[in-house]
């Protein structure tokens, strides 16, 4: 199972990147990656100002816990789930974190 999740540590860390780079088309607005393989814990947060609004907030949250991708927070428009998909991981190794435990029994990934 070691070499399993290193695959997938690799596999989230290379969809997370390319949102490293995002432009914004408004504000001073950057993405930076936190990846924390000890803990299995991979963050984009978006930092930056909006005019005179300070932006400081998660927009991709995923951990690996128990075997089980879950994803947290995804607060992207391009669904990080499907990217992870296409990307090598089994729809039922992920967990939709973000949706109560009610409403994932009623899609096609993990439920835990």
């Amino acid at each position: 199972m070691d070499r399993l999740i290193e695959k997938y540590r690799q596999i989230i860390k290379d969809v997370l990147s390319e949102y490293i780079n995002i432009d914004y088309a408004y504000g001073d607005i950057k993405n930076e990656a936190i990846f924390d393989d000890t803990n299995n814990r991979y963050i984009i947060l978006s930092l930056g100002w909006q005019k005179n609004k300070r932006i400081h907030g998660c927009l991709i949250h995923v951990e690996i816990i128990d075997d089980k991708i879950w994803i947290q927070r995804d607060g992207t428009e391009d669904d990080i789930a499907y990217e992870l998909e296409k990307a090598g991981i089994p729809k039922k190794q992920m967990v939709l974190g973000f949706h109560d435990s009610d409403v994932r029994k009623y899609t096609d990934y993990a439920i835990c």
